[in-house]
Order: structure tokens, then sequence, then C-alpha cells
């Protein structure tokens, strides 16, 4: 794990924790900084919050602390904590540790320590649990802990050079990941611009006299979603029946996903025949979910018989298009259009943090529409176009993976010996454009 000329020591006894609890009673006259896992998740930075919405007691924080989250270990949490003149608490799911000799342990180094790899597997298995969601190590296992430790002014070294190339690194994946905000952008253009305009560069319009699309080309209706399809509600949960029933799979909200469907967990249900072949679903419906969060509410997906004799809850609506006049491709890029995304957030009825519709609003959504021979050559347009797109995304995704990848493994090697850091190592990545090479 370490060096012949690394020491050796257990966490225990180069950190002590000198914190105190701090009451809810004591934070409610306070505003404070709170360091708490869904903000180290989300933001990477503590949430400045009025003490009384705080609803637990807290750790009180000094400053200089390291933070080192208890919950699920696989995945490193771990805050150095600054000091400032903010009062600062944090979640009791970390152990804050404080060094005990302030010229034994540099905390930048002990910080990529404890956020390596192989430091993140050894202290995982002392997790434990009733769920898996939710599994814990006890603070003793994490006290007793024997780590590889160089000298001083080793750790000093290695921390400023994992300073300048995880610095770098990060840069690389913000840039990649704005490169993939660009493409679902464009994305979204083309679907927009395709099923509301056409695949013309100039189009000539005409008047609808509707406000939800004031114009469309030349040659296309506006026609509400209930005239050119079958909406098939689904089947009520909980009902009793009489006589034989038969076993069948159905579809949950669940199942129903953005952009997929989620399929390895597929309930079954007990009913009549008869009501089995009004509720069933056939290849081709196009499947919308009733509520859920606001931005899918509505958002079709293209059912082809994943699973056979497969129902559905009357949660998810089955839109059976006429396909003489609706092509179930042409009304899923409808869905999912910028135009289908406002009216369905526009009509939805709002709850706190989720939203509705109903089958009348579903029928009354106002189609752009097309001859069907247009629709064919706007859905292989699309088609295309979007296949396009996600080959770029792809290619993009394996480069920010490669990326993160390489900033473990930098790290590990790093932090364990395996690489040896010498001042001109930190004065190159300090001075290069591109630290991440070499």
């Amino acid at each position: 794990f370490s060096l012949c000329d690394w020491e050796i020591e257990r966490i225990k006894a180069l950190f002590w924790d000198d914190t105190t609890n701090i009451t809810v009673e004591q934070l409610a006259r306070l505003t404070v900084d709170h360091y708490s896992i869904p903000a180290f998740d989300e933001f990477g930075t503590p949430i400045q919050e009025e003490g009384s919405a705080i609803e637990s007691n807290k750790i009180f924080l000094r400053g200089g602390e390291l933070l080192v989250s208890k919950l699920n270990t696989h995945k490193p949490r771990v805050w150095l904590v600054p000091y400032d003149q903010n009062i600062k608490v944090a979640s009791t799911e970390f152990v804050a540790l404080r060094e005990r000799y302030s010229e034994a342990v540099s905390k930048r180094f002990f910080q990529y320590l404890i956020s390596s790899t192989s430091f993140t597997e050894y202290i995982s298995c002392f997790q434990t649990s009733v769920t898996n969601s939710h599994r814990r190590i006890k603070p003793e296992d994490l006290w007793r802990t024997k780590v590889p430790l160089p000298n001083l002014p080793e750790q000093k070294r290695i921390a400023a050079y994992l300073d300048a190339c995880c610095t770098a690194i990060d840069a690389a994946v913000a840039a990649k990941s704005q490169q993939l905000e660009t493409q679902d952008a464009l994305r979204k253009e083309v679907i927009q611009r395709a099923v509301t305009r056409g695949l013309a560069q100039q189009p000539e319009l005409q008047n609808t006299g509707n406000t939800w699309m004031e114009q469309v080309p030349a040659g296309w209706n506006l026609v509400c979603l209930k005239r050119v399809s079958e909406i098939q509600t689904g089947i009520t949960l909980g009902k009793v029946y009489d006589g034989p029933v038969i076993e069948r799979p159905y579809l949950r909200v669940a199942n129903v996903q953005d952009g997929h469907l989620a399929l390895d967990d597929v309930a079954t249900i007990e009913v009549p025949l008869a009501v089995a072949e009004r509720v069933e679903l056939r290849v081709n419906d196009v499947l919308m979910t009733e509520g859920g969060d606001l931005d899918k509410l509505g958002r079709g997906f293209l059912w082809n018989g994943e699973i056979p004799e497969c129902l559905h809850q009357n949660h998810i609506f089955a839109v059976r298009c006429f396909q003489h006049k609706l092509l179930p491709k042409f009304l899923t890029y409808l869905t999912a259009s910028r135009y289908g995304r406002d009216y369905f957030e526009a009509t939805g009825k709002r709850t706190t943090n989720l939203a509705s519709t109903n089958s009348t609003k579903v029928g009354a959504f106002p189609l752009p529409l097309p001859p069907v021979e247009e629709q064919e050559r706007i859905v292989a347009f699309v088609d295309n176009k979007l296949a396009e797109i996600k080959g770029i995304i792809a290619n993009i995704q394996t480069q920010i993976s490669t990326l993160i990848a390489y900033r473990k493994s930098l790290i590990h090697e790093c932090v364990t010996g395996q690489r040896r850091i010498t001042e001109a190592d930190v004065l190159r990545v300090h001075t290069q454009r591109n630290p991440i090479i070499g």
C-alpha cells in the first residue's frame, strides 16, 4: 500500500474530534452555512440558510475541520471547512477531523487520500445497515483505519500537484459537459422546427386562429389529438372481480421514464379476460403519463410490444393513432418538442412537487398536422439527425468518463506512493498550459 520510506499511521493518531453539538433551539436564532449531504451532492458547497428552518441538532464547526461522510462511503464526500467569519454547522452524518499537530499532516493531502478509490473501497467494507440505500460506517471504524503517510514536505508537494492537475481535469469535464448541453439544445431545436415548420427552409405559413399555434405551414392543419386517435385509459388497481380471472403483466407510471421504458420490474394483475382485452397495449401505442414531474408530463413514448399481452394502469394513457392521419412516431416527437412541453406544462394541474393532466386535456392537444407522406419525411429526417447527435453525445460522454477515471487513478497513484512527486513536477503542472498531459 505504501513505500518503505512512508509511515503507517492510524487516523486517530493524526486527528481528533473537538466539535460540539448545537441544538435546534440554539440554531433558531442564527443564520448558518449548513454542510449537508444534499448540499455536497447537488452544489459541492454549503448552503446558507436560516437556523429556524433546520429541524435537527447539528455539529458546530470552528473552521479547519475535515468533514468525512459516514453515509454510503463508496461515494466519497470529504469537505475541508474554511476559516471565516460565517457560523458553520454540519450534518451529524459527518465525522469532523481536526489535526492533532499542525506540522504533521497536510489537510489537503489528507482530503485527497480519503477521497481515493483505495481508501473508499477499504472503509466501505465496514458499512452496516438494514437497507442498501443508507449504509453507514461507525466513527470508530474511521478513527482506527491505518493510512500511508509521507513526510510533510512530500504531502504538500502531492497536494499542490493534485490541486493543479485536478483543477485542469475538472475544467475539461466542465467544458465537455457544456458541449453536452449544446448538443441537447440542438436536439430540441431539430425536433421543434421539424414538427412545427416542416423541412423547408422558409415555409409559407397560414394563420390558424388558435392561440396555441397561430401559424402552421401551408397545407397543414391544426387538429385536436382526439380527432385523429383513440385515447385508451387503463385499469384501476384494487378492484375485486367475480368469476374467472387471468394474470397479465401491466405497466405502472414507474415503468414509463423520461425517454425510455424501465421494464426490469413489471408487476402483474389478475382481471377478467374482457377487462384485459379492453386495456391491452398494442404495438405503436403512444404511452403518456397522467402525472409526475411537470417537465415530463404528457411526454409520449412509443410502445413496440416489448412485453406480450401487457396491460396499463389508469395513470398511463395509451394513445392509438389513426395512422392514415397521424403517425405514432410523429406524435412522440410532437410531445417531446418545446411546443408540446409548453402545452402540457401550461395545462397541467400543479401541486407542490408534481403535476397531473387528464384525458380531456390530452385529447385537446392541438397538433400541427401535415399530410401523412410529409410526416414520414419529417420522422425520417428527425430520426437521422437525432442518431447523429446521439453519436456525438456518446463520444463526449466517453471522453468525460475517461477524464474522471484518470482523475481517480492519478489521486490513487499519488496518495499511495505509486507516483512520486518532485518539486519539478509541481513547477511543471503549475506552469504548463495543459497539466493533464504527462
